[in-house]
C-alpha cells in the first residue's frame, strides 16, 4: 500500500494503525489511515484480504463517506465499486470464474497490450490473466489523485517475452475520491535495452451494472465513426442522437470526446465517464445468443450489464525506449432527470465544489 507522492514521507501526525479485521479471510489485517493517535472510523482505509470464496488476494479501499472498491492482484482487476449512496455500480457475472488463468468476467478488465482480436495475441492481451504486485515505491504521479488508493505494477516476464518480445513496466493506480468517484490511471513504460520502440493497444473494459439494457442510452457518441466488430470491423457512422440497445453491440467509437454519459432511466442514474490519453470508446453487450454461448456468463445477464470503456485502438500507442504513456479513466455516478435524461445541474455544481 502506498500514499500519494506528496505524502510518501509520512509526517509524524499521519500513520497507519493495524488491528484485527473480521472482513475477508480469518487472520487478515485491516490498515486504517489515521490522524495523530485518534483512530477514525470515518476516515479512508486500504485493506489487504484473502477472499474466502476464491482464495485470491484483493485490496478493499474505503472512503470516509461510504464508497468502496475491491481490487484483485490477479489481473489488477477492479470487481466492485460502491458509491456514497450504497449502490453497486459494476457488474460481475454470477458465473464468473475466479480461477487463473481464466479472466474474471466483469468489473474492469485491463486489456494490454491488445484489445479483442486487434493483433496477434490472445483475446484482450495478457495483463488481465496475470498476477500483479504491489508497487511499494511508485515514482511521482504527474496528475493529482486521491489519498485513498492502491498502486500495482506488472513487469514483463520470460513468458511474456516469448509471445510479445518487448520489455515494459505497467503501473496501475486505483483510487477513490472523497465523493466516491473511481479513478484508474495506467502508466506504461518502455524499458527495453535494444533501442527499439514498441506498439500496443489498450482498454479499460468496464462492465457497468444497469437495471434493464433496453432502458439505457449512451450519450456523447453521436455522429462519431466506429468500427463494427460484428461486420468485420467495417467503419460506420453513428446516426442516432444517442446509442440505444435492441440487439448485440460490439463497437469501437473513434476519437470520442473526453466525457461520455450512460443514462439508466429506470434507476434514474447517470454514470459519467471521463478519459484522458485514450481517444476511443468500446461499447459491448453480447445479447441473448452470445450470452448463452459463454460458459462464464448467465443466459439472461446481458439484460443487466453494459460495457463502456475508454480505449486506444484505432491508432496504436508507440513508445520509444525510456518513454512512458499515461491513460486515465474516471467514473462518477449522479442522479439524472428521468424525463429529459439530462444531468441534474445542481448535483454537478455540488460535485465540483466539494
Amino acid at each position: 500500500m502506498s500514499l500519494s507522492h506528496e505524502q510518501r514521507k509520512i509526517p509524524s501526525s499521519l500513520h497507519f494503525i493495524s488491528s484485527p479485521s473480521p472482513v475477508g479471510a480469518e487472520g487478515s489485517t485491516r490498515r486504517f489511515l489515521a490522524v495523530g493517535d485518534r483512530r477514525m472510523a470515518g476516515t479512508a482505509s486500504v485493506e489487504r484480504v484473502k477472499d474466502r470464496a476464491t482464495g485470491l488476494d484483493k485490496f478493499v479501499l474505503r472512503e470516509a463517506r461510504g464508497s468502496s472498491v475491491e481490487v484483485y492482484l490477479y489481473g489488477g482487476q477492479v470487481t466492485f465499486w460502491k458509491n456514497n449512496f450504497g449502490h453497486q455500480l459494476l457488474f460481475v457475472s454470477n458465473k464468473a470464474t475466479f480461477k487463473p488463468p481464466k479472466a474474471i468476467r466483469g468489473g474492469i478488465q485491463i486489456c494490454f497490450p491488445q484489445l479483442g482480436s486487434h493483433g496477434a495475441l490472445e483475446q484482450h492481451g495478457f495483463a488481465r490473466n496475470q498476477y500483479w504486485s504491489v508497487d511499494e515505491s511508485p515514482p511521482p504521479f504527474p496528475v493529482a489523485t486521491s489519498n485513498c488508493h492502491i498502486d500495482l505494477i506488472l513487469k514483463s516476464s520470460q513468458e511474456d517475452l516469448k509471445i510479445w518480445p518487448h520489455s515494459y513496466e505497467f503501473r496501475l493506480r486505483v483510487a477513490l475520491s472523497p465523493r466516491g468517484d473511481l479513478i484508474l490511471t495506467s502508466r506504461i513504460k518502455n524499458v527495453s535495452s535494444d533501442g527499439k520502440p514498441f506498439q500496443f493497444t489498450f482498454a479499460y473494459h468496464t462492465y457497468f451494472s444497469v437495471s434493464d439494457i433496453s432502458e439505457v442510452r449512451v450519450e456523447g457518441l453521436e455522429t462519431l465513426d466506429y468500427l463494427d466488430n460484428l461486420q468485420s470491423k467495417n467503419r460506420c457512422t453513428e446516426q442516432g442522437d444517442a446509442v440505444v440497445f435492441e440487439s448485440e453491440v460490439d463497437k469501437i467509437y473513434l476519437s470520442a470526446p473526453p466525457k461520455i454519459v450512460i443514462i439508466d432511466h429506470e434507476k434514474k442514474r447517470t454514470l459519467v465517464l471521463r478519459k484522458e490519453g485514450l481517444p476511443d470508446v468500446v461499447v459491448w453487450n453480447p445479447w441473448d445468443k452470445k450470452a448463452k454461448a459463454m460458459p462464464d456468463f448467465g443466459d439472461d445477464e446481458y439484460k443487466n450489464m453494459l460495457c463502456v470503456g475508454a480505449a486506444a485502438i484505432e491508432k496504436p500507442i508507440t513508445l520509444k525506449p525510456g518513454k512512458e504513456w499515461l491513460g486515465t479513466q474516471e467514473i462518477s455516478a449522479v442522479p439524472s432527470s428521468y424525463s429529459s435524461g439530462q444531468l441534474d445541474p445542481e448535483v454537478i455544481r455540488r460535485m465540483h465544489t466539494i
